[in-house]
Order: structure tokens, then C-alpha cells, then sequence
């Protein structure tokens, strides 16, 4: 009895530890590979789930999905509560979406979190015959702090910039397209910058009016030239955590190196939430995928 009773534990154990909360919002027939290591490590943040379109075939395009949290909380599931529509149509249309971990500004600051960004991407590239992606295209998505890792992973990748990538990464890709959701680009221009416990400041490790050189290094803007991806980015008008000016601001520096970007402002909407899951808002999304 206690026997049976302990393999029936380690069972549904092993079942709950395989639960992905968010699994039911995707098509019928989603393929799902989740908690994969892209580090070779056990850390918990060093995991990505992957989810495919039933019956794809050929190789298919690849849209990473970078979650919000203020560089200090959520997971790989966040935001794709609210943005149910979107990510199920983005696999719908034949897209495979990739979700992925990244450590907390709590337990590494930056550049730990574009070095994660970028590492499982080099993860999803070096795999993409196992999964059958397009190595030629790929597209990120971000929401908040994921906006901001979203945005940097755009615009830094044709840099080279050696400190955002752990030794050993591939780098050989590129990315045809960015989607931004009202994510911080210009980490001075937030109101905590002389707030040391600001999530702004917790993330390069001092006040960005301490410390300029850091907080220039962290924001997405500093990047931006002639050879970028497009962009597409959106805002809540009545965004009172990330200033809609942080959207206003990357738009007109893309803007002033010829980028092809489109801003869209989404009028009384706040930081996050349902009102960025509308038919008008998500046939955006997907015809801005679509095209690039």
C-alpha cells in the first residue's frame, strides 16, 4: 500500500510539473514542447516552451515571445493570458511560438537578460531542423520589460555586442521583424531614474542618473541605425507605468534612420490588458508578420 500510494505521487508529480497553464488557449492540435533547457543548466529561468501548428509543414516561421514583469517577476505564461486571440491566431497561421525564461534582475543584472534572450534564441536556431523552423525567419514579440529585451534584441543583433551574448553562442541570425508592446526604450527618461530601488535602476544595478553609462547601455534607442529590422509598436494612451513618450520616442529615432516602423497608440488603455487583444489591434499584429 504505501508503495503504490508513493508511485501514485511521483505520477501525478511528474504530471503537475508537465501542466502548461496556458496550453488550452492555443488551436486544437497545438504541438507542445515544454521546459526545455536552453542553457545546458538546471536554472529554473533557463527554460522555453515551444508550440507548433498541428500538421505544419516545410519549415516554418518563428515568433519568439519575451514576457513582461518589471525585469522582476512573471513567467513564460504571462501575458499570453490576456492576449489569448493573438497568440492563437499568430500558431493558427502557421507561426511556431516560442515562450521563453529569462533570469530576474534580483538574481543577475543586466546584461544577464539580453545575454538570456539572445542565448535561447542561438538554443532555437541550433534546433530548428529538430522543430522544423525557418532559420531565416524569425520575428520577436514583447510585452513591457519583454518589450524593452524585445526591442534590444532587434536593434542590437547587427552591433555585435560581445556582453550580450554568453561564450559560446551562435549568433549566426537575425531578426525580420520586432513587435513591441509599450516596452521602455530610454531607461533615463522614467520618473524613478534617482530612485535606486526603481525596477529601472534594480535592472543595471544604480540609479540611471547615477549612472548614465549603464542605463545607456541597457536602453533599446541607443541601437537603433540604418540597418534595423522593422518595427511595429504599441501603447496604452493612458499608460501610467511606462510613459507612452518611452513608444513616442523609439518610433521617431527609427523614424530619423529610415526604419519602416508604425506606432499605434490604443486610446484609454493602460498598461496592460484585454484592450490590446482586439480584432483591430491583432489583425495589426498578423498582417505586420505577415509582411515582414
Amino acid at each position: 500500500m504505501v508503495l503504490s500510494l508513493f508511485f501514485l505521487f511521483v505520477i501525478l508529480s511528474h504530471g503537475l510539473a508537465q501542466t502548461n497553464p496556458v496550453i488550452d488557449i492555443f488551436p486544437k492540435g497545438t504541438i507542445l514542447h515544454g521546459n526545455i533547457p536552453y542553457n545546458n543548466d538546471q536554472l529554473p529561468k533557463h527554460l522555453l516552451d515551444i508550440y507548433l501548428p498541428e500538421n505544419a509543414k516545410g519549415k516554418i516561421p518563428l515568433v519568439v515571445f519575451v514576457h513582461g514583469g518589471g525585469w522582476l517577476v512573471n513567467d513564460k505564461y504571462a501575458d499570453i493570458g490576456y492576449m489569448k486571440k493573438t497568440v492563437a491566431e499568430i500558431v493558427s497561421s502557421g507561426y511556431a511560438l516560442a515562450s521563453i525564461d529569462y533570469r530576474f534582475a534580483t538574481q543577475a543584472v543586466f546584461p544577464a537578460q539580453i545575454q538570456d534572450c539572445n542565448r535561447a534564441v542561438s538554443f532555437l536556431i541550433d534546433h530548428a531542423d529538430q522543430y522544423g523552423f525557418d532559420k531565416n525567419r524569425i520575428a520577436v514579440i514583447g510585452f513591457s520589460a519583454g518589450g524593452h529585451l524585445a526591442s534590444l534584441m532587434g536593434l542590437s543583433k547587427n552591433n555585435n555586442i560581445e556582453s550580450f551574448f554568453m561564450p559560446g553562442t551562435n549568433k549566426s541570425f537575425t531578426f525580420k521583424a520586432v513587435v513591441d508592446f509599450y516596452g521602455p526604450a530610454e531607461l533615463i527618461l522614467f520618473p524613478g531614474n534617482d530612485d535606486p530601488k526603481s525596477p529601472e535602476s534594480l535592472l543595471i544595478g544604480a540609479a540611471p542618473l547615477a549612472r548614465p553609462d549603464l542605463a545607456k547601455a541597457a536602453s533599446p534607442v541607443t541601437y537603433v541605425d540604418k540597418d534595423d529590422p522593422p518595427f511595429l509598436i504599441i501603447h496604452g494612451e493612458k499608460d501610467d507605468l511606462v510613459s507612452p513618450k518611452q513608444s513616442q520616442l523609439l518610433s521617431a529615432w527609427l523614424s530619423v534612420a529610415g526604419i519602416q516602423n508604425e506606432l499605434i497608440m490604443v486610446k484609454d488603455a493602460p498598461h496592460f490588458g484585454e484592450m490590446f487583444d482586439t480584432d483591430e489591434i491583432r489583425s495589426r499584429v498578423i498582417g505586420f508578420l505577415k509582411r515582414n
